[in-house]
């Protein structure tokens, strides 16, 4: 803490300067145009259902095909598998300031409503499409239902995703690609740099050789899902894991393919 950061808290206490500090924040102008732009999409797709596309390897075994219809939130570097999609995901998430600093520019270019971490808005361009997020770190916070207010990061861009698919209404959010299962050793939470094609997605250059990442903390993660599961069955929604060969307990599982079912006999008449 600086010399002067210090004084101010001594004489206003440390509770008030926090406060402070946060309103100083909120009056740039970028903040109060995204909290504008979150506005918008307040219950925007009440009763509808959605996609949060993980980038595990599972992805390598799932027809994504099928989600070309669909609405869907894709996290992080899920562009570089657009080609082999053959679509682009609705929405795009991502507020780990690596991933941002290092992707920037690639991420700007999406043609999607984009959400970004505020922590991140001095690492990439405030585009027109494009709402920064305050979101929240640490196990002291809890899924917001009103992200005007704050967002938890839950340890995972998932659960941000999960947030933002509960205030634009969605009844069902089913997750595919969220594999839960991490080949690394460290502490969670640390930074590393990737010595190697990564084993953890769907293409070995996602955290490539070189690449600035953040070891994932699956005991956090888990957490925040329980929470998440918990406020949607008590609004009445639910989550659902349709992964293939996802290690994640916490949601109720389904077949990915019987989620289509109804689809696939239309084209088949």
């Amino acid at each position: 803490m600086s010399f002067l950061a210090n004084c101010l808290s001594q004489v206003i206490g440390v509770r008030r300067q926090r406060a402070l500090y946060r309103w100083i924040e909120h009056q740039d102008p970028r903040y109060r145009t995204s909290m504008r732009r979150l506005q918008r999409y307040r219950d925007r797709h009440k009763g509808q259902r959605c996609f949060i596309i993980g980038n595990g390897p599972s992805l390598k075994q799932t027809n994504l095909s099928l989600l070309k219809k669909e609405y869907t939130f894709g996290l992080n570097r899920i562009y570089m598998n657009f080609e082999r999609m053959g679509f682009e995901t609705t929405y795009h998430v991502v507020v780990n300031e690596l991933v941002v600093e290092q992707c920037a520019d690639e991420i700007a270019r999406l043609r999607m409503p984009k959400f970004v971490g505020w922590h991140c808005r001095n690492l990439i361009r405030f585009t027109d499409d494009m709402q920064f997020l305050w979101t929240r770190s640490g196990l002291r916070s809890w899924f917001f239902t009103d992200l005007t207010e704050g967002c938890w990061e839950g340890s995972t861009v998932t659960m941000v995703a999960i947030q933002l698919a509960y205030y634009m209404g969605f009844s069902e959010v089913i997750l595919i690609g969220v594999d839960h299962s991490y080949r690394f050793e460290g502490n969670p939470h640390a930074a590393v740099v990737s010595q190697g094609d990564d084993p953890n997605h769907f293409d070995p250059n996602y955290f490539g050789k070189g690449f600035r990442w953040h070891l994932p903390d699956l005991e956090g993660s888990e957490l925040s899902y329980r929470v998440a599961k918990h406020v949607f069955e008590t609004s009445g929604r639910r989550i659902i894991d349709a992964t293939v060969g996802g290690k994640l307990q916490v949601f109720p599982k389904v077949d990915y393919n019987s989620l289509f079912l109804n689809n696939l006999r239309q084209e088949a008449a």
